[in-house]
């Protein structure tokens, strides 16, 4: 069997899953029920929460935490330095919440100084093989990404986002809630929450409706997104008219407002972009 030999921590109380070909420093903190496949190397600043499945030929290293229940398949990097000129081995971290599940050959760096100092993955995550995630990102919940997706630094993706097949992310771009990115898509502005964008460079087309669907969003609230969408994306003029002719037509479900109020800080924002520095 592949993990039946069992090791003990070095303090000798707790029994660890851990192969005899893994590396994992003493230092580590390893929960007791954490599994770590052969050829995998963690690092001495390394936190695995219980119930966390490391495949073979895995790299944990840097200052990183992962929460419980993850899967991590082979070949995935995390932690390592930023590749950010700027970078000077300043201690920053990556940290990943609960129940994700990590694909082939994903590379997660940690934060930098100019940024948060850490890089965030949040629960419920589906990363597909051979994703890449920079420095200082911050990933919601419940988000999937196909396989090959790039992230560029300083990018916050929202909950329940999800991304096509090799989309690219420009650096500081937010990805708004629910929100839907086609596969070989360049983003390189914020996307409004709830809605699907494609292309290159990214257009927003209409509202995620499937993604509505599945989140329990009822279809009164869908059809006044649809709408709200024609004004504000299809229909022409200032975004303050198109705000205005909205609130008129009685528009005012959460989404919209949310929608609304996204779109007003990505304005504000340099290149709408609305985490990028002025």
């Amino acid at each position: 069997m592949l993990f039946a030999d069992r090791r003990h921590s070095r303090e000798g109380d707790l029994p660890v899953k851990i192969h005899k070909l893994a590396d994992v420093h003493p230092k580590a903190k390893v929960a007791d029920d954490v599994v770590v496949g052969p050829f995998s190397l963690i690092g001495e600043n390394v936190t695995i929460g219980g119930g966390t499945v490391i495949h073979n030929g895995v790299t944990i290293i840097g200052n990183t935490e992962i929460g419980k229940n993850n899967i991590v398949f082979p070949g995935t990097v995390l932690g390592s330095q930023p590749q950010d000129k700027k970078y000077e081995g300043e201690p920053t971290r990556l940290q990943i919440g609960d129940n994700n599940v990590i694909r082939e050959c994903v590379t997660i760096n940690l934060g930098t100084e100019k940024g948060a100092r850490v890089t965030k993955i949040g629960n419920a995550c589906l990363l597909m093989a051979c994703c890449h995630i920079a420095h200082d990102c911050t990933l919601g919940d419940s988000v999937t990404m196909a396989n090959g997706v790039l992230l560029g630094g300083h990018v916050v993706v929202e909950d329940d986002v999800t991304f096509g097949g090799l989309a690219a992310v420009h650096h500081y771009v937010t990805l708004g809630k629910l929100s839907f990115v086609g596969g070989l898509t360049r983003v390189a502005q914020d996307v409004p929450p709830f809605m699907t964008v494609e292309g290159n460079p990214s257009k927003v087309w209409f509202p995620n409706k499937i993604g509505l669907e599945r989140h329990g969003v009822s279809a009164e609230s869908i059809d006044a997104l649809k709408q709200a969408h024609k004004i504000l994306f299809r229909k022409g003029g200032t975004r303050a008219e198109a705000v205005k002719e909205i609130k008129e037509k009685g528009l005012t479900t959460p989404e919209i407002e949310y929608l609304i109020e996204f779109l007003n800080r990505s304005a504000n924002g340099r290149n709408r972009r609305m985490q990028e520095p002025a």
